[in-house]
C-alpha cells in the first residue's frame, strides 16, 4: 500500500451482522401475530420474487421513484403476502408496518461473534471507522441496538446517498467524508461486485470476508481474503505507520 491507512470503511449487511432467522421464518411469526397461517417456506419463496421485482423496477428503494425505504419494503411486504392468498388490503397495510418497524432494532439481527473485536482491534490501531452499506435509514438504529454504533464516525447508506454500490459514487461520498486520499481507506465487505470491485477500481484496499472457507474468490488476492475478521487487525497493522 502506498501512503499511511487513515479509515476503514465497513458493509454491514452479512460482514458485521445478519439477520436472526431467515425472511420467511420472521414473516411467517409476524404473520401469525395477526391471525394468519401461511407456511414459511411459502412466504419465503414468494418474498424472494417480490424482492427481485422490485429492486429491477425500483432499484435502490426507488428512490428515484420518490418512494424511499419505509414505502419501498412495504411494496415488498404486500407483494409477498399477497402471492401468498392475502387480499385484505388492512390486513396487508398492518403487517408491513408491523415488519417495517420489527426490523428497525436488534431483535431481529444477529452480530457475528468475529465484528465487535475486529472493530476494536482497528480502532486501537488509530484508524477512523465508516460505514458504507446498501441499507435504508434504520440502519443507524439497527447499529444502535446492537451495541456497534459508537465505533463509527460516520453512517452512509444508500438511501442516504441516493445511489446504491456497485456505483462508485457512494464510496467517492464516502472518501469525502473521510478527507482522504483512497489510498489511506480500506473497505471490508462481503460481496465480491458491490465491495471488493468497486474499492479496488477506485484505489481504496477492498477486502472480502467469506465465512464459509474464504477461498471461494480464487481471483482475490490472498491478502485481501479474510475467513473471519478475527484476521483483518493484524493485516492493517502494518500500514497503519
Amino acid at each position: 500500500m502506498y501512503g499511511r491507512l487513515r479509515w476503514v470503511l465497513w458493509d454491514v449487511k452479512d460482514t458485521l451482522l445478519r439477520v436472526r432467522k431467515s425472511v420467511g421464518e420472521q414473516y411467517c411469526q409476524e404473520a401469525r401475530r395477526v391471525g394468519l397461517a401461511v407456511p414459511a417456506a411459502e412466504i419465503e419463496a414468494a418474498f424472494r420474487r417480490a424482492y427481485r421485482q422490485h429492486s429491477c423496477l425500483y432499484p435502490n428503494y426507488g428512490m428515484a421513484q420518490g418512494l424511499g425505504g419505509q414505502a419501498w419494503w412495504a411494496r415488498v411486504v404486500q407483494n409477498t403476502f399477497s402471492q401468498c392468498g392475502v387480499r385484505d388490503q388492512v390486513l396487508l397495510e398492518r403487517l408491513a408496518q408491523n415488519l417495517y418497524h420489527g426490523f428497525s432494532g436488534p431483535e431481529n439481527w444477529e452480530v457475528f461473534p468475529d465484528s465487535e473485536k475486529a472493530l476494536r482491534g482497528c480502532v486501537s490501531l488509530g484508524l477512523q471507522l465508516g460505514v458504507v452499506s446498501n441499507f435504508d435509514n434504520r440502519l443507524e438504529g439497527i447499529l444502535r441496538g446492537c451495541g456497534l454504533l459508537s465505533y463509527f464516525s460516520f453512517l452512509l447508506t444508500s438511501e442516504m446517498a441516493g445511489v446504491a454500490k456497485p456505483d462508485p459514487a457512494i464510496f467517492r461520498q464516502a472518501l469525502q467524508r473521510c478527507g482522504v486520499t483512497a489510498t489511506s481507506v480500506a473497505h471490508v465487505g462481503d460481496h465480491y461486485i458491490n465491495d471488493y470491485r468497486t474499492a479496488q477500481s477506485l484505489g481504496i484496499h477492498g477486502y472480502l470476508i467469506d465465512r464459509s472457507d474464504g477461498t471461494s474468490q480464487t481471483e482475490v488476492p490472498a491478502q485481501y481474503r479474510l475467513c473471519s475478521l478475527d484476521e483483518l487487525p493484524m493485516r492493517l497493522q502494518q500500514d497503519t505507520h
